[in-house]
C-alpha cells in the first residue's frame, strides 16, 4: 500500500485492538466512592486543545418556537499530534421534516483560544463564554447559507457524570491511554437568527449544550451510540450511552439527567435505551430503529425516587448520515475491511410524552425529541 494511505488508514481508523477485558475500562461514576455527578463551575467549560489523537466538540441544540430544529457545532481534531483541522458545523431542520435540512459545514482558519481557554475564534467565528459562565455567544459568518448569531443562556445547572465526567481506557487506571469526557447544559434559553439563503430564521426557544472529549481514535473508545435530548415546557432530559468495541468487553457507559427550570431535577450514570423495533438498512446492513423506549431513574437532592420514561414510535428518520462520505472511496473502502468500520448516524425528531414519577407524584407532558441510533463497527 502506498505510504501515505497507509498513514491516512492509521490516522482515520487505526487497526483492530486485542480483547483487553471489562478490567480496561473505567466507565465514568462507577468508580469507588465517586458520586453520581457533579453540577458544573466555569472551570469546567475550558477547552482541552490536546496534542495527541483526540476529537473535541461544542454543540448546541436548538428547538425552536417555529419547530425548527438543529445544531450549531464545533469539532477540533488533532490527528496524531501532527495536524489539526477545525470545522464549523450548522444544521437545521425544517418543521415536520417538510423539506430537506439546511446543512453548512466550513473548516477554520487561524484559530486559537482566549487565555483562560473559555472562547474560541477565528476567521468569521467566534465562540465566547460569558464572564459569569452563564451564556454562550455564537458568531459565524463563514457560509452564505448559515450566517449565525445566537445566545445561549443556561437556564439550569450543568453537570458531568461521576466527579470529573471521564471514562479511561487502559489496563492501568493510573497510566490510562485512552477517555473519554461529557458534560452538559441539559436546558437553555436561546435567542438569535440564522439567516439563509431564503431569509432569517428566528431561533428564539429552548437549547441544550454538549462539550464533549474522544481522547483516542472514536472507533476504538465506541461501536454503538445512543443520544437523547428531550425539551418540553417543564421538562430537558437527556442520556447519553455508548457501547465499547469487543476490546473493552462490549460495556455500556452513560450519562444522563433530567431538568426543570433553574435545577436539575437529578442526574448520574443510570438509565436505559432500547430499540424496540428495527428495519434492516439495505445499504449497509445497520439495524435502524424505529420504535425506541428510553429510561431515567435517579434520585432528588432530598432522597426522593425519580423515574421518567418515553416510548413510541420514532416516525420517518429526519436523516441518515454517513460519517465517512468525505474520505475517499477507496480509502473509505480499505478502512471497512481492515476495522469493521462503517459509521453511519440516524437521526429523528418524533413528539413524545414523558412520564415523570417524583416520589408518589407522576406527571406527564408532550414535548420533542431530538435522538441519534450511531452504528460505527
Amino acid at each position: 500500500m502506498f505510504n501515505w494511505a497507509k498513514s491516512t488508514l492509521a490516522a482515520v481508523a487505526g487497526t483492530q485492538e486485542p480483547e483487553y477485558g471489562p478490567d480496561a475500562i473505567q466507565p465514568v461514576g462507577k468508580k469507588p466512592g465517586e458520586p453520581a455527578y457533579t453540577e458544573l463551575t466555569k472551570k469546567d467549560l475550558k477547552w482541552s486543545a490536546l496534542e495527541y489523537t483526540n476529537v473535541e466538540s461544542q454543540t448546541f441544540y436548538l428547538f425552536t418556537e417555529t419547530g425548527h430544529l438543529g445544531f450549531l457545532q464545533l469539532i477540533y481534531n488533532n490527528i496524531a499530534g501532527m495536524r489539526t483541522t477545525v470545522q464549523f458545523n450548522c444544521k437545521v431542520f425544517y418543521p415536520n421534516n417538510e423539506k430537506p435540512a439546511l446543512w453548512a459545514s466550513d473548516p477554520l482558519s487561524n484559530y486559537g483560544f482566549d487565555e483562560e481557554q473559555h472562547s474560541f475564534y477565528a476567521d468569521g467565528v467566534s465562540i465566547e463564554l460569558s464572564d459569569d459562565g452563564t451564556f454562550y455567544t455564537i458568531k459565524a459568518a463563514v457560509n452564505d447559507n448559515s450566517m449565525v448569531n445566537v445566545k445561549f443562556t443556561r437556564s439550569a445547572p450543568g453537570f458531568m457524570g461521576g466527579k470529573d465526567g471521564t471514562s479511561n481506557y487502559g489496563t492501568d487506571p493510573k497510566a490510562p491511554w485512552g477517555s473519554m469526557h461529557h458534560h452538559f447544559w441539559p436546558r437553555a434559553d436561546v435567542e438569535g437568527t440564522i439567516i439563509t439563503k431564503e431569509g432569517e430564521l428566528n431561533v428564539k426557544g429552548r437549547g441544550m449544550f454538549s462539550h464533549a472529549l474522544q481522547g483516542m481514535k472514536p472507533h476504538h473508545a465506541a461501536s454503538r451510540w445512543n443520544f437523547v435530548n428531550f425539551q418540553s415546557p417543564s421538562y430537558s432530559a437527556i442520556l447519553m450511552e455508548f457501547t465499547t468495541p469487543a476490546s473493552y468487553a462490549s460495556t455500556i457507559v452513560r450519562v444522563s439527567g433530567i431538568a426543570t427550570d433553574g435545577k436539575l431535577l437529578f442526574a448520574g450514570t443510570d438509565g436505559e435505551v432500547k430499540h424496540t423495533a428495527t428495519k434492516q438498512d439495505s445499504d449497509n446492513d445497520w439495524p435502524e430503529p424505529t420504535s425506541a423506549t428510553y429510561h431515567w431513574t435517579g434520585k432528588t437532592a432530598d432522597g426522593k425516587d425519580v423515574t421518567a420514561d418515553l416510548e413510541g414510535a420514532l416516525g420517518n428518520k429526519y436523516d441518515r448520515v454517513d460519517v465517512m462520505a468525505e474520505v475517499p472511496g477507496f480509502i473509505k473502502a480499505i478502512v471497512a475491511t481492515a476495522a469493521g468500520t462503517k459509521p453511519y448516524i440516524y437521526q429523528y425528531a418524533p413528539k413524545m410524552t414523558i412520564k415523570v414519577k417524583v416520589g408518589d407524584e407522576i406527571k406527564e407532558e408532550e414535548g420533542t425529541l431530538f435522538t441519534e441510533a450511531t452504528f460505527i463497527s
